[in-house]
């Protein structure tokens, strides 16, 4: 993995684009103190070096109704299986993310549902159906009191 050196001024264009990753560039330009083409040319050779891998807009999941998040560990069965796990799980809509950890846990996966019924059911009839999870352990989320990008 190639390290790339950022300067000042990539430091402040992702700080923007980390802000409002819809900003324009001309907006950005003007907050820089640079020329629109720069912002372009820089913004262009961030993505070329893999600093800057897409955007995205963020979803209060809560206001479409699903209002539990959960943390769960999971522990398998060996850890040869871990792949296969995650293919299994990328099929089910409830889990938005999963990290493949040192310690306690093989996986943790963080889970989103409508309520704690549908945890449960998602629980049981999806997650623990998995024959290769030999036992998880959640963690229901109270909140999130952080929950950045990293300043570079």
């Amino acid at each position: 993995m190639e390290k790339y050196q950022i300067d000042s001024l990539d430091r402040r264009i992702i700080e923007e684009l980390q802000r409002d990753a819809r900003k324009p560039f001309l907006d950005i330009a003007r907050k820089c103190q640079v020329a629109g083409g720069t912002i372009h040319q820089r913004i262009e050779k961030l993505k070329e070096k893999g600093v800057i891998t897409g955007s995205k807009i963020t979803i209060d999941h809560k206001k479409l109704g699903y209002g539990v998040e959960v943390l769960l560990g999971i522990h398998l069965v060996n850890a040869k299986v871990v792949s296969k796990v995650v293919k299994k799980l990328e099929k089910f809509p409830e889990v938005v993310q999963s990290l493949y950890t040192t310690g306690n846990y093989a996986l943790f996966v963080k889970v989103v549902t409508k309520d704690i019924d549908h945890f449960h059911n998602f629980l049981v009839k999806k997650l623990q159906a998995i024959e290769e999870i030999r036992s998880t352990e959640s963690f229901i989320c109270l909140e999130t009191p952080i929950d950045r990008e990293l300043q570079v």
